[in-house]
């Protein structure tokens, strides 16, 4: 008998890596850690990646064998940046089958609410939008199972700086009895260079393996167990790092290569040994307070190697901007010696302070590059460029993003383009996205956590040497169709251009095509004739190439640049138009993209399973647009449990919960016991929305908590409270859900529990319950009743946990975090705006923050009125005091660990 609700546990935890939409790379990272006690074998894992002309299809699958005779618990890591789209899954339990396919959102979902109706095993899994490149998730193995799945995924390697690029991440933490990687190469050009150093450390020199012919290419790694090994008798691996493949391919014509096979042509431009186009260049820096500390540190290193690197016939200013809009020099100055000196003294003189006047410093950059074109500065074929680095939202001038994107659209010139580089999570990318697109250039996110140094450099080398510009692709109207965007505003050295289209059944033995542009020197013009009938018999013949590769690519091409102008779009009419061409061809090629959903049923029986893409991140709204459906009501509710005297519970209370606590609206109050400060701030989120308290991986405790809202605005703003805290302990295999009407707690095994000796749960009736596991951690959940017949306020929770609590280092969420205490410093205390309560500028995290001194409530002693305490309060949500942006600590559901960052 199959037990197909761990069957669905298992394919809802495992469809949580699938649910992402377009965001699955060849770049995948595979992780599993299991206690070494736990009698969990991962017999293998292997990933295959298929590339053909540039298009990669990577394919990883997992064997687990579960030998014991209950339910184990799992973790995965997946490496998911954004640029591909997954076409295909498959899972074994035993002997039951799950088969995927990509329907529409909508159709998918009602067929899964059928199966939900029904009594079918059925699940859904949502994930937000946010930092999708390093994704975690667990699983729960069914008892005496063998598990397979099997993910496929499909991307355009893009070309930077010369190379193409596959990752594959490693991390498995524990031994894998079969782990194989091989990555095919075939490309109908040849292969001029290929390359797969060793970025797992020494002990695994010479296990990469390399095969190279003039057309294909095989990489390969293939350890051992002992070779996986720390050392001769450990049980831990030394796997963890990446497997990273580069290559080139040779490029005998400039008017690029055109491959045509299945009906189809793409068409990649990339030439070589051209003389560099002379550009202008506007360097727009945020130097707010928000980018004190190693950011301003970082962005000085690299604005003085990108300064050195200029070339003499460059023309450039720099701005640099806060409250206040300050240029370097008014003209554009060429890049000589001494001007590339001077700037670079300006540059390390700048010390940030103050707001963010996104609008008038880009305002002024295109102002500085017009005047100069007026005035006949701008060399007829160079290239202007504006590139601004930010971290922040505008929050002096024009802070309507709306306003501030139509200033500069209204105000840029058709020959200027735009790049947006934002720094850290506080930045709204979305919004640079927009703005970049519209202005014919790209967004990039440098993250601060990393080398923030390196990472401007490398966008800057990626921009630094136009080529060419006004690039106008043409092919012969009668014989093609459906082509996608031919016409190129600039070409970079290093990078590729790729059009794409399908021919006409009447199309000739030879297409031909002509590229017109404008170099450095004169208009260039480039013709091509491509035999139209010779690749598919050489596909045909190949082992490892991807057959239909043509048909695949132009489809991914084509939906990315609808999802594009589905950004841009101006009209409700207009993003429906675009919106179901994306769905018609996500459809027909099996991608899962914001408008569709990937639908799992057995073949066997007629269970459903659906996973849900994330947030679309590019118009910053669901790609559902819907609430989960409600939970199922549990399955028995813990009886009352007696309560020790109020006299020890109280003295327990007082003397333990003293650090971190969340209550009303809800206030955070996290007490800093190293600075002897207590530091406020709310979260103003919405209902039904779930946030992370505390999310320690290492110890498997979870605590996260679901928002209510009160029963309608006051004063202007609808409150929200905590309805309902979820606290899980994966190693007690123990979920307990605790609401304002009811105390659950869930077990992994048939609904029993064990006698655990170190797990208490103390009720007292009407007031709190009180969580101890052993003498590790505790945590307090305080009940507050509100007036049923109250015109606004509604029954809620508050939460406390105290510095004792024994987390492990890698904690986070948003109470968790201040586990390890950042250094806070509080000065320039002054009066506020309001007499009543005074200012001071708080130091932490790199940031400088204005706070307000004042009042909040804790309702350990005294539930009814609260004890006062004083706090110096973070305004918006507690920007700048967390770590990046509340809306990161959003998580799916109630008993899910925050991804890691």
């Amino acid at each position: 008998m199959v037990d197909f609700q761990i069957i669905r546990s298992l394919l809802c935890y495992f469809l949580l890596l699938l649910g992402l939409g377009e965001i699955i790379t060849a770049s995948v990272c595979f992780s599993a850690q299991v206690p070494l006690e736990d009698p969990i074998i991962i017999d293998s894992y292997k990933v295959r990646t298929i590339i053909t002309s540039r298009f990669a299809e990577t394919v990883f699958s997992t064997k687990v064998v579960n030998k014991d005779s209950s339910a184990q618990t799992l973790q995965f890591s997946v490496q998911i940046p954004k640029t591909a789209y997954i076409t295909n899954f498959t899972m074994m339990v035993n002997d039951i089958t799950f088969v995927g396919s990509v329907q529409e959102k909508n159709a998918a979902r009602r067929l899964y609410m059928d199966a939900r109706r029904e009594g079918k095993a059925a699940g859904i899994i949502r994930t937000n939008g946010y930092d999708m490149e390093n994704f975690k998730a667990e699983m729960n193995v069914p008892a005496g199972s063998i598990t397979t799945f099997e993910l496929h995924c499909q991307e355009l390697l893009q070309r930077h700086l010369g190379f193409y690029e596959q990752v594959t991440v490693l991390r498995p933490g524990n031994l894998v009895k079969n782990l194989q990687i091989d990555v095919y190469i075939y490309e109908p050009e040849g292969i001029r260079t290929i390359e797969a150093p060793n970025m797992l450390g020494t002990q695994f020199d010479g296990l990469i393996k390399v095969t190279q012919g003039e057309h294909k290419a095989h990489v390969s790694f293939k350890p051992t167990l002992d070779q996986q090994r720390k050392c001769p008798n450990c049980s831990d691996s030394a796997i963890d790092g990446s497997i990273v493949v580069r290559y080139d391919v040779k490029r005998e014509l400039n008017g690029g290569s055109i491959q045509i096979a299945d009906g189809h042509f793409v068409h990649f431009f990339a030439p070589s040994n051209l003389p560099p186009l002379p550009k202008n260049i506007i360097f727009v820096i945020d130097v707010s307070g928000s980018m004190w500390g190693i950011k301003m540190k970082q962005t000085v290193e690299a604005m003085k190697t990108i300064l050195d690197d200029l070339r003499p016939e460059d023309q450039f200013t720099i701005i640099d901007f806060n409250h206040n809009v300050r240029v370097w020099n008014k003209l554009l100055l060429p890049a000589t010696s001494f001007n590339v000196k001077d700037a670079k003294d300006y540059v390390m003189r700048i010390q940030p302070s103050g707001g963010t006047n996104i609008n008038e410093a880009i305002l002024t950059a295109i102002h500085i590059l017009t005047e100069a074109n007026y005035l006949g500065y701008l060399d007829e074929r160079s290239v202007s460029l504006i590139v601004l680095v930010s971290d922040g939202d505008p929050t002096v001038g024009e802070i309507k993003l709306n306003n501030i994107q139509r200033n500069v659209r209204k105000n840029m010139q058709d020959d200027f383009s735009l790049f947006c580089l934002g720094i850290g999570f506080d930045v709204d990318y979305d919004f640079l996205e927009r703005i970049a697109l519209e202005n014919r250039g790209l967004a990039r996110r440098i993250y601060a956590n990393q080398n923030a140094s390196s990472q401007l450099m490398n966008f800057y080398e990626e921009v630094a040497t136009p080529l060419l510009k006004k690039i106008n692709i043409l092919y012969e109207e009668a014989f093609v169709t459906d082509v996608t965007q031919n016409v190129f505003d600039k070409y970079f050295r290093g990078s590729e251009l790729v059009v794409a289209g399908k021919l006409t059944d009447d199309h000739p033995s030879l297409l031909h095509e002509e590229v017109i542009q404008k170099g450095a020197n004169s208009d260039l013009r480039f013709e091509i004739d491509s035999p139209t009938d010779k690749l598919d018999d050489i596909l045909a013949k190949q082992k490892f190439a991807l057959k239909d590769f043509t048909k695949q690519l132009w489809a991914y091409l084509t939906i990315n640049q609808l999802l594009a102008e589905r950004l841009l779009a101006t009209s409700g009419m207009q993003k429906r138009n675009i919106t179901q061409r994306i769905l018609n061809l996500a459809l027909k090629h099996q991608f899962v993209t914001p408008m569709t959903s990937l639908l799992v049923q057995s073949e066997q029986t007629n269970q459903r399973l659906l996973a849900d893409s994330p947030t679309d991140t590019r118009n910053g709204t669901s790609g559902i647009g819907r609430k989960l459906p409600p939970p199922s009501k549990p399955d028995w509710a813990l009886p009352p449990i007696q309560s020790p005297s109020s006299e020890v519970l109280e003295t327990m209370l007082t003397v333990s919960f003293c650090s971190f606590l969340v209550e009303n609206d809800p206030h955070f109050i996290i007490h800093l016991a190293q600075s002897q400060q207590d530091v406020c701030f709310n979260i103003d989120s919405q209902p039904g929305k779930i946030l992370s308290l505390v999310s320690d991986r290492t110890k498997g405790v979870a605590v996260n908590g679901r928002l209510v809202g009160g029963k309608k605005p006051k004063n202007n703003k609808l409150n929200t409270y905590f309805g309902t805290i979820g606290l899980t302990f994966t190693k007690r295999n123990l979920r307990i859900e605790i609401s304002t009407d009811k105390i659950v707690l869930i077990g992994a095994k048939y609904k029993t529990f064990l006698w655990w000796s170190d797990l208490t749960v103390l009720v007292t009736k009407n007031r709190n319950v009180t969580i101890s596991v052993g003498k590790e951690m505790v945590f307090l959940i305080l009940l507050h009743r509100a007036w049923k017949h109250h015109p606004t306020n509604v029954d809620f929770l508050g939460f406390y946990s105290p510095h004792s609590n024994n987390f492990s280092a890698d904690v986070h969420g948003l109470i968790g975090q201040f586990t390890q205490e950042p250094a806070v410093k509080i000065f320039n205390i002054r009066p506020g705006s309001n007499t009543d309560k005074l200012q001071a500028t708080m130091e932490v995290k790199g940031h400088n923050l204005t706070v307000t001194r004042g009042l909040q409530k804790d309702y350990r002693l005294n539930v009814v009125n609260g004890t006062d305490v004083h706090c110096w309060f973070i305004h918006n949500s507690g920007k700048g005091f967390i770590d990046g942006h509340y809306k990161d600590y959003l998580v799916p559901f109630l008993h899910r660990f925050l991804p890691r960052p």
